[in-house]
């Protein structure tokens, strides 16, 4: 079971994201970019200080903090990176930790599709202590429970996961085996597909926290050359964060 009660974290694009999870309590953030297009990138360093600023001038009226955690990720597509991607990402670890993130989210896997120890380890050296979550590449490995073992004995904080299945309200019994096979050793995250209405069943599965988009689509037309005229984007959705949020309370 977990150490305390489940948090909340919603996944952001922008500091009108990050706002909107703030004010409704999300114990953290993960920041991403082009999530809808690609499942989410590494975001920007000007957004990365936007945020921080947000979260100190939050922190000097009083709020309780709303973490930070950056995706870290080069490009779409597999998990499996050579080792120019890997130090990229390198990179981009050690610049977000300076620019005062509270965390990172990683995934390296083998082309085999095991974790990649070496990699995760440099991953973690790179975050100088700070938290280290292993993001949903987990969902692509044949055996996640000693996928497990591995990221405890790496130092990973936390691992977010869908249980294997598309949407992690089908992945409640695999999520609830995790839970107990790590014991703690290893903060479980539910995400995937998450709806306000499936919060119950997966705190019921013993999970530490709960993660989700809760975005809605905004149309848009790039224009020729504009990233495509039929693409619009998402946007963090208050009504769809407080739904969560309350949901967790009920829990």
């Amino acid at each position: 079971m977990p150490a305390s009660r489940p948090v909340l974290e919603i996944a952001v694009q922008d500091l009108a994201g990050y706002r909107v999870a703030a004010d409704a309590g999300a114990a953290r953030t993960e920041v991403c970019a082009a999530l809808a297009a690609t499942g989410g990138l590494t975001p920007g360093a000007g957004l990365l200080a936007a945020l921080v600023a947000e979260r100190e001038a939050r922190a000097a009226d009083g709020a309780a903090p709303t973490g930070i955690h950056v995706l870290v990720r080069p490009r779409p597509g597999s998990f499996v990176y050579d080792a120019d991607e890997l130090d990229v990402q390198v990179r981009d670890v050690r610049a977000a930790v300076a620019q005062g993130v509270d965390g990172v989210v990683v995934g390296p896997l083998t082309a085999d599709g095991r974790v990649d120890e070496p990699a995760l380890a440099a991953l973690v050296a790179a975050a100088d202590g700070r938290e280290v979550t292993f993001h949903r590449a987990v969902d692509a490995v044949a055996d996640p429970l000693a996928v497990l073992d591995a990221l405890a004995a790496a130092g990973v904080t936390r691992v977010l996961t869908s249980g294997g299945a598309a949407r992690s309200i089908d992945g409640v019994p695999r999520l609830a085996a995790m839970v107990q096979h790590t014991a703690g050793a290893v903060q479980v995250m539910a995400g995937g597909g998450v709806r306000p209405v499936d919060v119950g069943a997966l705190v019921a599965a013993g999970v530490d926290a709960v993660h989700l988009s809760a975005s809605r689509a905004v149309a848009g037309d790039g224009g020729p050359g504009g990233g495509g005229s039929a693409g619009g984007h998402t946007v963090t959705d208050p009504d769809l964060v407080a739904e969560a949020a309350a949901a967790l309370t009920r829990a």
